[in-house]
């Protein structure tokens, strides 16, 4: 790699780290710069989830209170994390690069979208009441959906526990880091061990993202919410437009 590629992904990594562990949506600059020096889409997001496999944990320990107090509650979606994600990465595997490539831009279009619609998802769900099996089919098809295309899971988690626990915002931010955490340990073991992700750049991104991971925690007590809705709304349709079009 060259000195501009790696400046390229650890500011990419300090973005989605820090992004991730307030809000989810980390995974849009990650990819963008893994493509842009020259990965494929399939190796990009491989690559990806492997870089931002330590910042999740290190965001469970930025909210180690909310883990310690609820841990009881977190344990339904950490068991179906680890099986969904590695369900999704098994099922990455069967898909072709060309076949990955062409369904990109349609997975980060309703991944912004849903962000975008973040706050209206979360209004509606405080109206919503669903049975437990329904709510834990919803958490299976999101944590399948993380270990096979990491862009737009924190987005589908916090709408999905938004309807799920109707708890404080740092009680279900702590419960997505978590989840995120078992989705993409277990994906990312598959992925290694399968050869798919590019190490040189996923060791780049994992210093920058852990580092911003953590104290992201801090910046997530503090920062407006709509700042950041905003930055990785223009993120998601930049890139979307980009796998689009060209």
């Amino acid at each position: 790699m060259t000195l501009f590629e790696c400046l390229l992904l650890l500011i990419a990594g300090t973005c989605a780290g820090a992004i991730n562990a307030v809000a989810g949506g980390g995974t849009f600059f990650t990819f963008a710069a893994l493509t842009a020096i020259g990965l494929t889409p399939l190796a990009a997001n491989a690559t990806s989830a492997v870089g931002l496999a330590l910042a999740n944990l290190a965001s469970v320990f930025g909210y180690l209170p909310e883990v310690r107090a609820h841990y009881r509650r977190y344990l339904g979606l950490s068991i179906l994390g680890a099986i969904g994600g590695g369900l999704g990465a098994i099922l990455l595997t069967q898909t072709s690069p060309d076949g990955f490539k062409a369904l990109v831009p349609y997975f980060l279009g309703v991944a912004t979208v849903l962000f975008a619609a973040a706050p209206a998802i979360r209004r509606m769900s405080n109206r919503a009441t669903l049975s437990p099996l329904v709510v834990r089919i919803m958490e299976t098809c999101v944590s399948i959906y993380g270990g096979y295309f990491g862009a737009g899971m924190g987005v589908m988690m916090l709408a999905s526990l938004s309807i799920s626990e109707r708890d404080d915002f740092h009680f279900i931010n702590a419960a997505k880091n978590v989840w995120s955490f078992f989705i993409q340990t277990f994906s990312v073991l598959l992925f290694i061990i399968w050869g798919l992700a590019a190490w040189k750049p996923a060791l780049v991104i994992m210093v920058a993202s852990s580092l911003s991971g953590y104290f992201g925690v801090a910046l997530a007590r503090r920062i407006s919410q709509s700042l950041i809705r905003i930055v990785v709304i223009i993120a998601g349709v930049a890139l979307t437009l980009r796998f689009l079009l060209f």
